[in-house]
Order: structure tokens, then sequence, then C-alpha cells
């Protein structure tokens, strides 16, 4: 939907009255993205009502950001990196698993809470009318503040072995860390708005969510370097947009393994093409999902 601003009628102009009237769109490819910075604002109450309500009635608070992501890196640490030997090419086993564990948490995140977008906020949108876009941006950025508690622990891992070890060689590519974060939320989004979309009118995708999130984790290489992948099979497995992002930053942080510039410039259109395809979908199902839903 778009807004508009005009006068109704002479009596209005007269009283210097201002009418907003809200009208469908009426092309495929418009996406109106000035309504949702016209909004911003409703995103920042929209972040702030995310935390207090992940933080509401809870004895640990904010240590609830930080307790899994150390359970699950400890199970990683011991099954792939004790038992199955996985290689993780020269960087610490902890600090390896951890940073797959939480920026890979970051874009799960991402496209779980988006795509229940019109699920879950069904009852505001059919109430009054907001820029629908408002809702997922802000889930993103939301998780964002998730990501950063966490980043401060591992952050704090990663300067005791770089000052005890000679394990890690950070390079100039670290500076380019925020993009690739940037990029992971950008996906999370753009996967996120299809499938919030999709199960507008099928409710499989939200039963398969899960279970796909699950099985997209250890085909991203979060778990495993891309390098421990045949080289035959190493293009198949990059074709997921996550993985050169995931490589990237580890040879940033790490300096291990290989960086793919290839993959990467492919990962890149490939978010493009998926957040586009993502945010066109929304904007069209947000018309009508209130009758389907």
């Amino acid at each position: 939907m778009s807004t508009t601003s005009a006068k109704a009628d002479p009596a209005e102009i007269a009283a210097h009255k201002k009418v907003t009237m809200i009208t469908p769109h009426g092309r495929w490819f418009e996406l109106d993205l000035h309504e949702v910075w016209e909004a911003r604002e409703l995103i920042w109450r929209f972040i702030h009502r995310d935390f207090i309500t992940n933080n509401k009635q809870t004895v640990l608070g904010p240590l609830w950001f930080v307790i899994p992501p150390l359970a699950t890196t400890l199970i990683f640490t011991i099954i792939f990196g004790g038992f199955a030997k996985i290689s993780t090419e020269g960087t610490p086993k902890v600090l390896f698993f951890m940073a797959g564990v939480i920026f890979w948490n970051y874009f799960a995140g991402c496209l779980t809470r988006t795509s229940n977008t019109f699920g879950g906020n069904s009852g505001l949108f059919g109430k009054i009318y907001i820029p629908r876009l408002t809702v997922p941006i802000s889930l993103v950025i939301s998780n964002l503040i998730t990501l950063a508690v966490q980043v401060v622990v591992f952050l704090a891992m990663y300067l005791w072995f770089f000052f005890t070890t000679d394990q890690l060689a950070p390079n100039l590519w670290i500076l380019a860390t925020p993009l690739f974060l940037f990029q992971l939320g950008a996906l999370g989004l753009g996967f996120g708005c299809i499938v919030s979309s999709l199960t507008t009118y099928y409710r499989d995708f939200a039963l398969m969510l899960g279970f796909g999130i699950q099985l997209m984790m250890y085909a991203s290489c979060v778990v495993i370097p891309l390098s421990a992948v045949p080289q035959e099979w190493q293009w198949l497995v990059a074709l997921n947009p996550v993985v050169p992002v995931m490589e990237a930053m580890r040879y940033a942080l790490f300096g291990s393994g290989s960086l793919y510039p290839q993959y990467l410039a492919i990962s890149v259109v490939m978010t493009i093409v998926i957040v586009y395809a993502g945010l066109l979908l929304f904007k069209r199902m947000e018309r009508t999902f209130m009758d389907t839903i």
C-alpha cells in the first residue's frame, strides 16, 4: 500500500485539513521504500518492543543471548572437533565453531522471525495501516542487539587466543566484516519475506522452516570449512549464498582458509536478487493476506 496526501473538498481546503489517502499499488515492480523511511520512528519502536518482550520476566535477561551459542559451541567442539576430527585449518577449534554459530544464528534468526511477519502480526495489520515492511526490517535490526552481545563474548575469547598463541593472523579483510554481516541480514530478510508471503497460502512452508534451517546449516559450512568438501563439489556448495560469506569472515578474522572472490561475487548477486524478489512478493501479498490467513 502507498500513501499520498490530497485535499478532500473545498470545505477541508478552507479549514487547512489534509487527508491521507491509501491506494493500492498498480505496478508489480513498485516497492515504495520511501514509506519505510518515513516510518523509521515506528521501526525503532518495534525494536524497543522486541527487546522488552525478549527479556520480560526472565531472571538471567541478556545472558540468554550468550548461553545457547556457548552451549552449541561446546557441543560442536566436542563432537565435530574432537570425535569427528574435522579440520579447522589451524584455527583454535572453539573459535572456529563459535564464529560459525553466532554468525549463522544471526542469519537464521532474521529468517525465522521475519518469516512469521504476516501470521504473527495479523491482529495489528488488521486494525490499522502501517507500512508492513517496517516489521521485518525492525526484526533484522533487533537481531543485531543479540549478535552484538554474542560478539562481545567472542571478542574476549578471540583476544585471549590472539595474545597467547600464534594461531590467528587477521588481515585487512577484517574491515569488510560489517559488510558481510549486512549481507547475512539482507539474506535473512529476503528469504524471510519469501517464506512469510508463501505461508499465507501454503502453511506447509511454516512447518518445513525449522527442518529446512537445520539442513541448511550443515550445507552452509558452519561446522566444516569449504576446503573440507571434495574439490569437484565445492562450486556446488558455494552456490549457497551463505557459504562464501562464512568463508570470507573466517578468512578475515583468522587468516586461515582461502578467500574465494568469484564465489563471493556470485553470492552478492544472489543476495540482491533474493532481497528484491522477497520484497516484491511481500508487497504483493500484503494486499490480500488478511483474506487468506
